[in-house]
């Protein structure tokens, strides 16, 4: 079926609206993403503008779209005793680098002694019937970039993958996504000011995992005793017919 012209055109300035306001085309600058473990450990993605690194990380990477991509300078720029990165790569978009880390950390709480981290406080700890998790966003050192392209549009998110059931939590309404991420965001230009941002969860003391291989394996179980019932059924049965036959 094809599309009349007119309505073509509608469609692309209503696509267009979206993105302005940023319906549809999320333009995230800077994003954190921690996969979280009930034992304090976590995996950690940093998926970033070379400039937004600069700008609120205060590191000294060249932002220019020409400069060479020096994975070995964003591995150690991101390792620490805390830290061990087990991934670097990059991409481009809006003309701009991107860099992507993937680490991992042995406990969360000590992440602050990585410095692209240093900007936040940590806490995870079991109070009672839960898990409770907290992260305290400081200042950035908002530092000066030049030609760094944005637009006033640009979004910093920070993500929280946990993993159990999630009891409460201080994000935003409608920033639960698929029953166990939460998603905190701020314009650019209100991280840049250090606008104050704090990361609250409180989780359930059994993972996810847990619970879906208990009830697999409770599954499993009862499928083979329904198995064992039958057979024992079946052959209880066969002596009695045999006796009946003529």
């Amino acid at each position: 079926m094809r599309i009349g012209r007119g309505r073509a055109t509608l469609l692309a300035a209503v696509l267009a609206a979206a993105a302005c306001s940023g319906g549809i085309f999320r333009q995230y600058e800077y994003e954190e993403d921690v996969y979280l473990s009930l034992d304090g450990s976590a995996t950690v993605y940093v998926n970033a503008s070379v400039a937004a690194i600069d700008a609120l990380r205060g590191a000294a990477f060249d932002a220019s779209p020409s400069a060479t991509f020096d994975r070995d300078a964003f591995r150690r720029y991101y390792s620490s005793p805390a830290t061990h990165v087990t991934r670097v790569s990059s991409s481009r978009r809006s003309g701009r680098r991107f860099v992507h880390v993937r680490m991992e950390v042995d406990d969360i709480r000590r992440l602050p002694a990585d410095p692209p981290f240093a900007w936040s406080a940590y806490d995870f700890a079991r109070r009672g019937e839960l898990f409770e998790y907290r992260q305290t966003i400081g200042a950035a050192a908002a530092k000066p970039v030049a030609d760094a392209g944005w637009t006033g549009r640009e979004i910093v998110a920070f993500r929280l993958h946990l993993p159990s059931k999630i009891a409460w939590h201080n994000a935003p309404p409608g920033n639960l996504k698929r029953g166990n991420i939460l998603v905190w965001e701020q314009p650019l230009a209100d991280r840049l000011r250090g606008v104050p941002l704090t990361l609250e969860a409180r989780m359930e003391t059994q993972s996810i995992l847990y619970r879906t291989l208990w009830l697999f394996g409770a599954t499993f179980v009862a499928v083979a005793l329904s198995f064992g019932v039958v057979i024992w059924w079946i052959l209880r049965r066969a002596p009695a017919a045999h006796a009946g036959a003529p």
